[in-house]
């Protein structure tokens, strides 16, 4: 499995949110490309990346961050997501050197265009399902809805996407342990694979997900945990490795 650093972007700056919530964040950098070369020096083998102002606006506002961070680190798959509502904005990114865009909010308000999406750019989609009580949320997680998750990867399972990326809102941030039954549940339901997110705090985090370990549950993605330093990256990425 792959162990997979956060970059949340906030007005330019790499920060880290509690629960989504924009007014209580963190800043850990003003400079998102040091960031990723941190990490990278790591050993990080994907960066996850998100315009969380893109989140809200509905558009990309952190692009130029994005862009300078794939123009530095060319070999590198990079995941953007946070503002991708249309086809002109993947076109983009993936023409800067992003690997994958990751549709979120728009997938739940407009399946069809993430079939459109896969149709258009296959192989470089990925959907974020963002979830509470296994219910699917949106709009920077503002919104709940009664959609379930399960069902709704299903969906976008049959229109092609390259991986679901599965974020308990409830833990994201908070430090308070990963949710393994939910992310375990899901790589069962569907074939593609899975990318745990939210809560994970350190090595028992990683150890659970080992135990829980299936063969689409292909990663997981970390960030206030290496960033305060609860979680070693190197040595995570170096369990995950011999898992």
């Amino acid at each position: 499995m792959l162990l997979i650093p956060a970059i949340d972007l906030k007005d330019g700056q790499c920060v880290r949110l509690r629960q989504g919530r924009m007014e209580d964040d963190t800043v850990f950098s003003n400079n998102p490309s040091e960031m990723a070369a941190r990490w990278v020096a790591a050993g990080c083998r994907r960066l996850h990346l998100v315009d969380l102002n893109g989140a809200f606006a509905g558009e990309p506002v952190n692009g130029d961050a994005i862009r300078s961070i794939a123009a530095r680190f060319p070999d590198l798959p990079i995941q953007v997501g946070g503002g991708i509502r249309d086809e002109a904005t993947i076109a983009a990114y993936l023409d800067a050197g992003v690997s994958y865009c990751i549709i979120g909010t728009q997938a739940v308000k407009e399946p069809a265009f993430v079939a459109r999406a896969c149709r258009d750019f296959p192989d470089h989609i990925i959907v974020g399902l963002d979830a509470k009580e296994g219910k699917v949320a949106i709009n920077g997680w503002a919104e709940v809805t009664d959609i379930e998750v399960v069902d709704l990867a299903k969906r976008f399972e049959d229109d092609g996407v390259s991986a679901i990326v599965h974020t308990d809102i409830g833990r994201d941030g908070m430090m308070s342990g990963v949710n393994v039954e939910a992310t375990a549940n899901l790589a069962d339901a569907i074939e593609v694979p899975v990318i745990a997110s939210g809560g994970i705090t350190n090595m028992a985090d990683l150890e659970a997900l080992c135990r829980a370990k299936r063969d689409n549950l292909i990663g997981a993605i970390t960030g206030r945990a290496i960033y305060e330093g609860t979680l070693d990256f190197a040595e995570g990425q170096q369990f995950f490795d011999r898992c």
